[in-house]
């Protein structure tokens, strides 16, 4: 038997080992509903034996132990356990502004508490089983929110150990700095259409590496001439294959197998490095155990979501919430995941681990996995060390986070399962299903959009529980985890953004979810485009079309809710509990509609992508400059930056013409760099004139300059902080009376530039 024959057979088995586990895993999902499904419809039908355990299980409810039993004391002591440990974990922030290990430690503890305190007092009291109607939607309800509680509680477990690597970062650098460790380095940029105007800027930064032993690579996927061009005119290897089999991770399988580097780091097509990403990296790798070292994911223009809402000056991007918080906690259980991008891996250990995993589209993920079970270690370094495009539209945010969630649940259906691959620790297995666990979240999210609608249009009362209850048990849970939600995560998103966030894509999210446990392979891979442009206002229908229907049905639910709640409220102190119950039932659906129609009306505007006319984005930079314009030499300060111009505020109270397109010479001065455009447009700020520039053709090693200037000087990405849940509130309410398309239709997309240092 030849080679290709044996090659061949094995690609067979391994396709026929996954075609049999994708029906295990489907069929145990389909298994366990079906299972559900004839429990609630014997319950529906009367079936006695049925019947009689939830009859046992509402008796139960009824009649709680004592210690579930809420003290009988005035409502003032009700709220004595909320208060006290409201102002403990306020004097713990206060102390420690920053989570420190000890800090951390004692509001995690703290938050596990009320949360096992919480779940307990949902699950044996709070059930309303009286009917099947009743019990289907509050087993519903308590199970969607159990999938949350879970979720939120591994986290809080893991939060109880976690790394920061900085001072090691510094430790393993002299060594690099020194030149006593000094391993080759192959970079490797995979591409797929990307514009050359971002392959280029890309180049440039990892060329400008403070790093000796480096060779640059670009992997072109589209075999596209301009851009081999590209690499030779920049000095970079151009690699390219006869096929586009397994996408990016058979990209960079192709890649290795012609490369030689002891050290292999990737970066996407459109993420630049600071100078100092290898001093800070590579000499982790003198520990021969450490297989791979993680950097965050930042970006150097707004999301779609923050843009479209007006707020890219208050609100950071959705992944600082990952790398801020959750990546430490990942370190902290030997549990970090490979983001794709702004990694450096161990030749060795890949190959041993068999490659990049070509069986699922998170390509990244499953790697990391391998290495792990591998016995290697993966490490994140909490230290911004390049940046990239966010998705610049709701519709690439969108492609984007559905390739995630069908990569990551494709974990089901491969050998690089985390939950059953060998080699991995327990606590590693429970830092991954928290993971998995993440995405079916959004089932619970479109639940919890669905659950109100019930009280209003079929009577439903899915949750039983007095006044005194929800103080003595649901209020200290509720108002802690609320207080400390953004001082755990280290300021990136209040709890009330990070619902918006989660309420926009939960629909198609759910349903990927459900897609992938059914059929996971049935969707390839889709590339985030980057690099559009767009000149007006665009509304993506496909995405607004169920938070329409869903706004409409809770705007008329609230209607309803609101109107049998005042019907009955003079009423409530004289009947049976029973009754009693299905009126405080009304008064929380209509609280609960009033919420969701509030988040509901946010979502939709966020689905109307704002202009976006030039694909540069423009940096809030200071450089002092002189400006020789039509033969007169002016002094200035940048206050805008791209690659492609500038504008000035002139020192001087000068008079300059405000006629256009006269010739303008620029002169960097600390830059050492000298650039020639055109004035495009004059006015004042502050009483000073203000210039903008735009540049002429560069020369390469002008563009060089602009490039590291802009995007490569180390520690230049700094860390802003989202505003808490008080001023989220005021957000959101500047949003809904102030919205983007009506008060801010004139976008000026070089007014709002990234701020830098």
């Amino acid at each position: 038997m030849t080679v290709s024959q044996i090659k061949s057979q094995s690609i067979e088995q391994k396709e026929l080992r996954r075609v049999r586990r994708s029906r295990l895993a489907t069929l145990v999902m389909l298994s366990i509903v079906a299972f559900s499904s004839l429990i609630v419809g014997g319950w529906f039908a009367g079936e006695g034996k049925i019947t009689s355990i939830f009859s046992h299980l509402q008796n139960f409810q009824n009649n709680p132990p004592w210690w579930l039993e809420v003290p009988r004391v005035t409502g003032e002591y009700l709220l004595a356990p909320t208060v006290i440990l409201f102002l403990v974990v306020l004097l713990v922030m206060q102390v420690s502004p920053q989570p420190k290990r000890w800090s951390q430690q004692i509001v995690v503890a703290i938050l596990l508490l009320l949360t096992i305190r919480y779940i307990v007092w949902r699950s044996l009291t709070t059930l309303n089983l009286a009917t099947p109607l009743n019990g289907v939607f509050s087993l519903g309800l308590f199970f969607l929110e159990l999938l949350v509680l879970t979720s939120g509680t591994i986290q809080l477990f893991l939060m109880l150990n976690v790394k920061d690597r900085s001072r090691e970062a510094d430790r393993f650098a002299v060594a690099v700095l020194d030149g006593s460790f000094t391993p080759t380095v192959d970079i490797l940029i995979p591409t797929y259409n990307e514009p050359n105007f971002i392959l280029k800027r890309t180049i440039i930064g990892c060329q400008a590496l403070e790093y000796p032993r480096k060779k640059i690579y670009l992997l072109d996927d589209t075999r596209r001439p301009e851009v081999e061009d590209l690499a030779i005119e920049l000095g970079c290897k151009y690699l390219t294959r006869s096929d586009n089999k397994y996408a990016k991770a058979g990209n960079l399988n192709h890649a290795i197998a012609k490369t030689q580097g002891e050290l292999i780091v990737v970066f996407d097509a459109d993420f630049v490095p600071t100078k100092n990403f290898l001093t800070r990296t590579v000499g982790f790798f003198q520990n021969e155990k450490i297989a791979l070292i993680q950097t965050p994911q930042s970006f150097y223009n707004a999301d779609p979501i923050a843009r479209n809402l007006g707020l890219e000056d208050a609100v950071t991007p959705e992944e600082e919430v990952f790398y801020r918080q959750i990546q430490p906690i990942r370190d902290g259980a030997d549990s970090v995941i490979c983001a794709g991008t702004s990694f450096v891996v161990r030749r060795k250990a890949l190959q041993a681990a068999g490659g990049f995993v070509t069986d699922s589209l998170s390509e990244d993920y499953f790697t990391g996995i391998r290495l792990s079970a591998q016995g290697y270690r993966l490490i994140y370094l909490d230290e911004k060390l390049s940046a990239g495009l966010a998705a610049e539209n709701i519709a690439a945010h969108a492609t984007q986070r559905l390739r995630w969630a069908q990569g990551t649940l494709q974990a089901f259906f491969i050998e690089a399962n985390p939950l059953t691959i060998k080699g991995l620790r327990p606590l590693q297995r429970i830092a991954h299903l928290e993971g998995l666990l993440h995405w079916f979240t959004s089932i619970s999210r479109v639940g919890f959009l669905f659950m109100p609608l019930a009280y209003s249009f079929l009577g439903v009362i899915p949750l039983r529980a007095t006044a005194t209850e929800l103080l003595y048990f649901f209020l200290p849970y509720y108002l802690v985890q609320l207080s400390v939600f953004a001082w755990l995560n280290h300021r990136s998103r209040s709890a009330l953004l990070s619902d918006i966030y989660a309420l926009v894509l939960c629909f198609p999210l759910a349903l990927t979810v459900i897609q992938v446990m059914l059929r996971p392979f049935a969707k390839g891979f889709k590339v985030t485009p980057k690099g559009e442009q767009r000149d007006r206002f665009s509304f993506n229908w496909r995405l607004a079309s169920p938070l329409i229907i869903m706004f409409i049905v809770t705007a008329i639910s609230l209607w309803r809710n609101l109107g049998m709640s005042m019907a009955k409220a003079e009423w409530a102190a004289t009947v049976p509990l029973d009754i009693a119950y299905q009126i405080r039932g009304i008064g929380l659906g209509w609280l609960w509609s009033g919420y969701n129609l509030i988040m509901l009306g946010i979502a939709i505007l966020i689905l109307l992508d704002a202009p976006k006319p030039d694909v540069y984005d423009w940096f809030a930079l200071r450089r002092v400059v002189r400006c020789n314009i039509q033969g007169e030499n002016y002094w200035g300060v940048t206050t805008m930056i791209s690659e492609v111009g500038a504008e000035i505020a002139l020192t001087q109270k000068a008079f300059v013409s405000a006629k256009e397109m006269q010739p303008v010479t620029l002169e960097m001065m600390e830059e050492e760099v000298e650039l020639t455009g055109e004035v495009i447009r004059t006015g004042f700020q502050n009483e000073f004139p203000t210039v903008r520039v735009m540049f002429q053709q560069l020369s390469l090693s002008q563009h060089r300059r602009l490039v590291e200037m802009l995007f490569c000087r180390p520690g230049q990405w700094k860390r802003h902080n989202t505003p808490g849940e008080f001023k989220s509130i005021l957000l959101i309410l500047r949003i809904l009376f102030r919205p983007r398309i009506i008060f801010d239709r004139n976008i000026d997309v070089n007014a709002i530039a990234v701020s830098q240092g």
